[in-house]
C-alpha cells in the first residue's frame, strides 16, 4: 500500500513536469507564424497533454483512494480520451516525419509534388485523424463501467475503479485488428519518410565534407536541423511504443501481476509524451532561449 502510494506520487510529479513542458512548447509555437511543421508540433504536444492528463487523473484517483469520485460517464470519458490520444500520437508523429521529408526534399523530387499549398490545409488531416481514432475507440464507450455500478461477478478486467465488462470476441478481434492495421500502416509510412530524411541528411553530410576539404565554410541549414529533431522524435516514439508493447505482452502471458513490471509499463506508456517536449526544447534554439529566460525569472 505504501509502495503504491509513493510510486503514484512520483508518477504524478513526473507527469506534472511533462505537462508543464508540453504547455511551454504549445504556447511558444502558438505565438509564432504557423508553418506545416509548427502546426503538426502543436497538435503533437496537445495530444501529449491529453495523454498525461488522462493518465494523471486515473493515478490520482487510484493513489489517494478517490474511487467514488467517478461514475460510469467519468470512467468512459477518461479512458476513451486516453485511447484516442494514443492513436493521435502515432498519426501525428507519422505526419510530422512526412511533412519534414517534403520540406527538405529537392524541388525536382516527387515529394515536392504532394506539398501542401497552405499550412492550414493540414487541419483537414488532423480532422481525419480525430475521426479515425474516435471510431477505433468507440467500443470502449459500451464496455467500460464504474465499479459501483457493476456486479463483481461480471468483472473481467479492472484498473481498480473502472472495469472492462466482457464483450463479444468478434467485436474485440475486429477492433484489435483495425488498431494493429492503423499502427502498422502509419509506422510503415513513418519508416519510409524517415529513411528518406536519413538519405538527404547523409547527402548533405557528404557535401559538407567536400566543402570543408575545399576550405569553404558551410553552416547546417535550419531545415536540416529540424529534420534531425524529427528523427530523434521518431526514434523516441518507436522506442517507447515497442517497449510498451513488449512489456504488456510479457506481463499478460508470463507474470500476470508484477508491481515492478506494472511501474515500468506505466513509464513506457507515458514516456514519449514526457520526453518529446524535452527533445524540442533542447533542439530548437528559440525554445531553449525562452526556457532559460523563464528559469531566470522563476529564480528571481
Amino acid at each position: 500500500m505504501v509502495l503504491s502510494l509513493v510510486s503514484g506520487q512520483i508518477f504524478i510529479f513526473i507527469r506534472g513536469l511533462g505537462i508543464a513542458g508540453n504547455i511551454f512548447v504549445f504556447v511558444n509555437y502558438m505565438c509564432i507564424e504557423k508553418t506545416s511543421i509548427h502546426l503538426t508540433l502543436i497538435h503533437l504536444v496537445f495530444t501529449n497533454i491529453m495523454i498525461l492528463l488522462s493518465r494523471a487523473m486515473q493515478k490520482i484517483i487510484g493513489a489517494f483512494g478517490l474511487k467514488n469520485f467517478l461514475d460510469d460517464v467519468g470512467c468512459k470519458i477518461i479512458i476513451y480520451l486516453e485511447r484516442v490520444a494514443r492513436g493521435l500520437s502515432i498519426c501525428t508523429t507519422c505526419l510530422l516525419t512526412v511533412v519534414q521529408a517534403i520540406t527538405i526534399s529537392p524541388r525536382v523530387s516527387r515529394w515536392r509534388r504532394i506539398k501542401l499549398k497552405s499550412a492550414w490545409h493540414i487541419l483537414s488531416l488532423f480532422l481525419f485523424f480525430w475521426i479515425l481514432n474516435s471510431l477505433l475507440s468507440m467500443n470502449l464507450l459500451f464496455y467500460i463501467k464504474h465499479m459501483n455500478s457493476m456486479n463483481t461477478s461480471l468483472i473481467s478486467k479492472s484498473d481498480s475503479y473502472c472495469y472492462f465488462v466482457p464483450e463479444s470476441w468478434i467485436l474485440r478481434w475486429i477492433f484489435l485488428a483495425l488498431m494493429i492495421l492503423r499502427d502498422a500502416l502509419f509506422q510503415g509510412v513513418m519508416g519510409g519518410a524517415s529513411g528518406y530524411i536519413v538519405f538527404l541528411l547523409h547527402k548533405h553530410h557528404q557535401q559538407v565534407l567536400y566543402l570543408q576539404k575545399s576550405r569553404l565554410l558551410c553552416k547546417t541549414p535550419p531545415e536540416l536541423k529540424a529534420a534531425q529533431s524529427v528523427l530523434l522524435l521518431m526514434i523516441c516514439f518507436l522506442f517507447f511504443y515497442w517497449a510498451d508493447c513488449f512489456i504488456s505482452v510479457f506481463l499478460t502471458f508470463f507474470l500476470w501481476y508484477n508491481p515492478t513490471g506494472i511501474v515500468v509499463q506505466e513509464f513506457m506508456t507515458i514516456g514519449y509524451a514526457i520526453f518529446s517536449p524535452c527533445v524540442l526544447i533542447l533542439r530548437d534554439g528559440r525554445l531553449a532561449e525562452c526556457w532559460h529566460a523563464l528559469n531566470k525569472r522563476l529564480r528571481h
